[in-house]
């Protein structure tokens, strides 16, 4: 809430129920460009720069490109025209069943081929395409080289080099391969290029490029192409069949076999067959498990017959794209300036949306009425011909949102100087959180406290007396700072809250003001991260000329406590009370007799949810009466090690003697150097069944 909401002007006149009339936008805007200031203004100017940016270039930009290209696929998929099969154009291909009774899988049978172009080229076919590059030498070759030469329809046969496709032909391959074209070339037979080019997630989704080396495209060398369109680059119109939804496979393209052309056959039988073939384009091709399949737009999504995500063959998508070129459907993407225009409105709407001063549900109108534009304006060009392979929507949602967190911030921004001062002078009373929660909520000011459950946690770092009188208190105060934000922000981190700082000791816990149900285990995480926080430090203040310190004793507990707002009038201080605290307390002492780091009580190692947490028996805490089972975390030893510990204090607890001397007597042995192991084993040699050991 801005100031000027704040503290209404004699100029606005009240709403009729009582309530504030609503701030004009346009006053809204001329306000928080007048209250900003010049710092704040180049901030909010600079922001707003980077969101126009985003929207305007996200294709472009790493991580968001990805997201632009998920979108655009659903557009080609979601609008791609659906037609009847295509008279046009026949594929003849090679399948699996044709390699397996050839027994040739490769370079393909070129028998069978020479003799499927015999009959092709009398069945009067208006081209032919052949996207199989004859790189390698077979003994057949003579028989299909002299059916090339003899053609008499306009043939075109793959040609690919190793400069402009590395990955699919090598030096010698090509050599060969500019031989045999160049053996076969006739006024009918010549070469064409099948170069295909992926994006960087191994998509097709637009023409390829066409080099000057490179013999024409192989749609462009079928079909007639105007000059206009002779390098089109944009995006590939996919088809799907009309009648996928129904259930009935009709695919945009017939399929045959090339067995079917490949037999024997009278003029008669010919004629038959031509039906399939005369007036049309014949793309001749491989369809082959696992071998030049392509993913395209539509397979992001599972096909409506199979359900499954479909790839497609290369001689497919050079069916497309000759469909495309024959149709004339070329699609021409917004200009720069069009682009530029959308991606200012687009942030300009964010920045202004976020000042809407009305009722709520004509905000949400607003809103949801600028994502309607934003999802359904893309698909409505895809669906007009437009090219949207550049069309930045992801960034727009982007920029919109940059631009909404913008101005408002910039907005709350100058709304929050009488909040930031009735904060700050609670803040010399209260922590900064309770303080901002007492503003949310000023009901809380008053003095009381609730029940709570909380998980409490006590440090304490050892040896840092005997550095303070070492050492300047300069250096004191610097160290002390450093160690005491570096245990602050772990406790924030694991969700707690900081109950207060008794000198180098940090008291801190969970369950309250908020509640979550994973409190047990973050209160046990930011135990363990505490230890080893300390542990770092010790390390890191080896290197400075001081006196060496302790490690950081951490205890933890589970229990119930009243929390909330204690003090008199004068002051009061958000904290927690009760018999919890106090062994939490007691726990953290507990570690230096123990020779632990970390101690755990059975209540709060129940509902911690780690599987690392080894038994330290029953004791007896400093100043209680009731005993307490306690737990260390051992994440450096294995389960079974961790097991063998457990079943010595169950054996003892059970009053098995015998199971407990076998296993103290190995766990001595193996864990002679563990000085918090071997106290174990000593306790309980001091105590007999279910007796605790009383700390002194």
């Amino acid at each position: 809430m801005t100031t000027a909401e704040t503290i209404p002007s004699p100029a606005e006149p009240a709403a009729p129920d009582g309530q504030q009339a609503a701030v004009p936008l346009r006053k809204r805007v001329r306000r928080l460009v007048m209250q900003l200031g010049p710092s704040r203004m180049a901030a909010m100017s600079l922001f707003l720069l980077l969101a126009i940016l985003i929207a305007r270039f996200s294709w472009q930009m790493p991580l968001v490109d990805a997201a632009e290209r998920a979108l655009y696929d659903a557009r080609a998929t979601l609008m791609a025209p659906h037609v009847e099969q295509d008279k046009r154009i026949t594929l003849v291909t090679y399948n699996d069943e044709t390699l397996f009774n050839t027994g040739i899988r490769s370079p393909l049978d070129r028998t069978l081929l020479a003799n499927a172009l015999g009959n092709l080229d009398q069945m009067g076919a208006k081209a032919i395409g052949i996207d199989i590059a004859f790189d390698s030498p077979r003994p057949d070759d003579a028989l299909l080289k002299a059916q090339l030469r003899a053609m008499k329809t306009p043939t075109w046969l793959a040609y690919a080099e190793q400069a402009s496709n590395p990955n699919t032909i090598f030096y010698e391959q090509q050599k060969y391969l500019e031989a045999y074209i160049a053996d076969v070339t006739t006024a009918k037979t010549k070469p064409t290029s099948v170069l295909f080019r992926t994006d960087d997630d191994s998509v097709i989704r637009n023409w390829p490029d066409r080099p000057k080396n490179l013999p024409p495209l192989m749609a462009n060398a079928l079909a007639p192409v105007d000059p206009a369109h002779a390098n089109f680059q944009g995006n590939i119109r996919f088809l799907v069949p009309a009648r996928a939804a129904e259930g009935q496979e009709e695919p945009v393209f017939a399929n045959i076999p090339i067995d079917t052309f490949a037999m024997p056959m009278d003029a008669e039988m010919r004629a038959g067959f031509s039906e399939l073939v005369r007036g049309r384009y014949v793309l001749i091709g491989g369809d082959i498990i696992d071998n030049d399949q392509f993913n395209t737009p539509l397979s992001r999504f599972p096909d409506a017959i199979t359900g499954q995500h479909e790839t497609m063959i290369g001689l497919e998508v050079h069916a497309h794209m000759l469909a495309q070129q024959l149709d004339g459907a070329w699609s021409h993407p917004l200009a720069g300036p069009a682009l530029w225009a959308l991606a200012i409105l687009v942030v300009l709407a964010g920045g202004l949306t976020s000042l809407i001063d009305l009722r709520a549900r004509w905000v949400a109108v607003a809103f949801l009425g600028q994502m309607a534009f934003f999802i359904a304006f893309p698909f409505w060009l895809q669906g007009r011909g437009v090219d949207t392979t550049t069309l930045p929507t992801f960034g727009w949602a982007i920029g919109w949102l940059f631009g909404y967190a913008a101005v408002g911030t910039a907005a709350r921004t100058v709304g929050s100087r009488q909040r930031a001062f009735a904060q700050s002078a609670l803040g010399k009373y209260l922590p900064a959180d309770v303080a901002a929660q007492i503003m949310r909520d000023p009901d809380q000011l008053s003095l009381h406290g609730e029940r709570r459950n909380i998980f409490c946690v006590f440090t304490d770092l050892e040896g840092f007396t005997k550095l303070s009188h070492a050492t300047t208190p300069e250096t004191v105060a610097r160290l002390l700072n450093e160690y005491l934000d570096r245990l602050s922000d772990i406790v924030l981190a694991h969700g707690g809250t900081i109950d207060k700082f008794v000198g180098d000791a940090i008291v801190a816990f969970w369950g309250a003001p908020l509640s979550r149900p994973d409190d047990g285990p973050q209160a046990a995480a930011a135990a363990i991260a505490l230890y080893e926080a300390g542990e770092k430090y010790r390390v890191d203040l080896a290197a400075e000329d001081v006196p060496p310190i302790g490690m950081t004793r951490v205890g933890l507990h589970v229990g119930d406590a009243i929390v909330g707002n204690f003090g008199g009038e004068g002051r009061i201080q958000y904290t927690a009370l009760g018999d919890s605290m106090n062994t939490a307390s007691r726990l953290e002492a507990a570690n230096k007799e123990l020779k632990t780091g970390i101690l755990v009580s059975a209540e709060a190692a129940a509902r911690s949810g780690r599987d690392d947490l080894v038994p330290m028996g029953r004791v007896t805490l400093r100043g209680r009466a009731q005993p307490v089972d306690v737990f260390t975390p051992r994440p450096d030893l294995v389960p079974e090690r961790r097991a063998r510990i457990a079943a010595l204090v169950a054996a003892h607890a059970a009053g098995d003697k015998n199971a407990y001397v076998t296993s103290a007597t190995a766990l001595a042995k193996e864990y002679g150097q563990d000085a918090s192991i071997m106290f174990l084993i000593a306790r309980l040699n001091e105590t007999e069944k279910g007796e605790s050991y009383v700390l002194s």
